[in-house]
This record gives structure tokens, sequence and C-alpha cells, in this order.
């Protein structure tokens, strides 16, 4: 632990003022937590995208594909059809419809990952689709998913 007034290097302005190793925001313990929960409910609702799509006769090519710039949720395709599919999950419609969190800048993003996709990949499509699942989860039984195609 560096103590108040220490030096950290030669220049003398670059001066600590650590007063204890505690964290200086809250407990990270919770946040971890609430980060672990979040996580754990978009899993779900991957899991439940990808078998909704299965369902439908959709071939999934990819899921959590990533690349440095990002990740793709479910990437499909149905023969000439290829679907990017961001997945929404939300344990609450309290503030609205899980599709509602796909902005422009999500959209154009995805987009700009889509690219990255197909430059990595050496098939060809005759057309390339960006769709969206919402799917909420009750407090008892299946989900609910919503599929939008064509979504932006």
């Amino acid at each position: 632990m560096v103590s108040t007034g220490q030096r950290l290097g030669h220049h003398p302005a670059l001066t600590a003022v650590i007063l204890t190793n505690r964290p200086l925001m809250g407990d990270l313990g919770s946040c971890e937590q609430a980060m672990r929960a979040k996580d754990a409910i978009g899993q779900y609702g991957e899991r439940v995208a990808a078998r909704h799509l299965l369902q439908a006769g959709w071939t999934v090519l990819d899921r959590n594909w990533r690349c440095p710039e990002g990740e793709l949720d479910i990437v499909a395709t149905d023969g000439a059809v290829l679907m990017i599919c961001e997945v929404k999950t939300r344990s609450t419609d309290a503030f609205g419809d899980p599709c509602q969190a796909v902005n422009w800048r999500k959209a154009r993003r995805i987009r700009h990952l889509a690219a990255c996709w197909l430059a990595a990949n050496e098939d060809s499509w005759a057309e390339v689709r960006f769709d969206v699942i919402s799917v909420l989860r009750q407090p008892s039984g299946a989900a609910l998913v919503r599929h939008l195609e064509g979504a932006f």
C-alpha cells in the first residue's frame, strides 16, 4: 500500500493520495454479484433464443461470436438468408420491452460486427438480415419470446 504523500516517480507532482486499501465506491462484491446475475439472465435468454430459432428451422452457425471489436449473440441461416440476431433478455418489463434496448448506436455496432463476421467467413448469402429476439423471463413457466425479423 502507498501512504499519503509518498512519491510515485521522479516527477514532483506524482504523489499518492491513497489513504486506505478499501474500494472507493461501495462494496465491489455486490457489484460483481449483480454483474454475474445479469450475465446469467443474458445467457439464459440466448439459450432460449437459440432453441426458438432451431425449432423454427434455422441453423445456428455461431453463438457469442467474438472479435476484438465486440460480440454477436447469434448468427444463423436458413440456407439463403444469413441472420444476425441480437438477443435482449429481461426478468421484468418494468422498463419496457427488451427490444427497446436496441437503439441506433447498438444497431450500428451490430452492423459493423456483422461485416467483421462476414470477412472472417467464406460463405455467401443472398440476403443478410438483422433480427432482435426479446426474451421476457416469467416468474414461472416458459419465457415470453418475441422475434422481430428485419428489426434494423
